[in-house]
């Protein structure tokens, strides 16, 4: 089992994580959008932040100049996440929080907010515990989580994350219901004629119904080799990109 993953800037230590670094969080780190200078709170928070891999992307494309906030439930996770980040170019960009999302309590609103959350909400239960609690939805549920980043995110500010294609029609129906709109969806396909596998996507809190932009993926090409667009989107951070 590999210890760690390496980026061309950075490298993460996984193997006290129950979730390694994977093709989920590197897609979000580069798709989600950054806060604009428009913003009066440029500060960003990580919920769930595993291994810290989603805030390093985040400094990394910031240069470190944005503050992040990043809150892990798991002691070992987090303990991680918080030497990742001290090795990184960018430690002091990063508050690295060990607690439950859902008892986080702060005055700070947060421009983006992002998330790579637990999706399993039937599955049968895993026997490693920690894996359990970074997979399933008992706890994170999708409505408690919509509920505190409503409650984090500031004016103007969107909620970024990445679910599999069979939790999001579950999650977007939590999200209808508590007021939030879909700004951006792209579906992740692993080749062509494959089915969608998950969903990248941004939500914002609108009193009116958004014109949702979508967009498309492609992580392999014909060849089995990955696609143009994924090379570029990822060339930043993958080393033989």
């Amino acid at each position: 089992m590999s210890a760690g993953f390496q980026c061309k800037q950075f490298y993460i230590g996984h193997q006290h994580c129950a979730m390694k670094v994977g093709t989920d969080a590197l897609l979000l780190g580069v798709w989600a959008a950054l806060p604009t200078a428009l913003q009066a709170t440029p500060a960003m928070l990580d919920i769930g932040c595993g291994s810290g891999i989603l805030s390093l992307m985040l400094a990394q494309r910031t240069g470190g100049q944005i503050p992040i906030t990043a809150v892990e439930l798991d002691t070992h996770a987090a303990a991680q996440a918080a030497v990742n980040v001290a090795l990184s170019p960018w430690p002091d960009a990063i508050r690295v929080i060990k607690g439950d999302i859902l008892t986080y309590s702060t005055a700070e609103r947060y421009a983006l907010i992002i998330s790579n959350p637990p999706f399993f909400q039937h599955a049968l239960p895993s026997q490693d515990a920690t894996r359990q609690q970074a997979r399933h939805t008992d706890s994170l549920p999708f409505a408690a989580l919509l509920k505190k980043a409503a409650q984090c995110l500031a004016p103007g500010g969107e909620f970024c994350l990445i679910l599999p294609a069979s939790s999001q029609a579950a999650f977007a129906q939590a999200a209808l219901e508590q007021g939030w709109q879909c700004r951006a969806r792209c579906a992740v396909q692993s080749k062509a004629g494959k089915p969608v596998s998950r969903y990248l996507q941004s939500w914002v809190k609108a009193d009116t119904e958004l014109d949702t932009e979508i967009s498309q993926l492609l992580i392999h090409d014909s060849s089995g080799g990955y696609s143009a667009a994924y090379r570029q989107l990822l060339q930043a951070f993958y080393l033989n990109f």
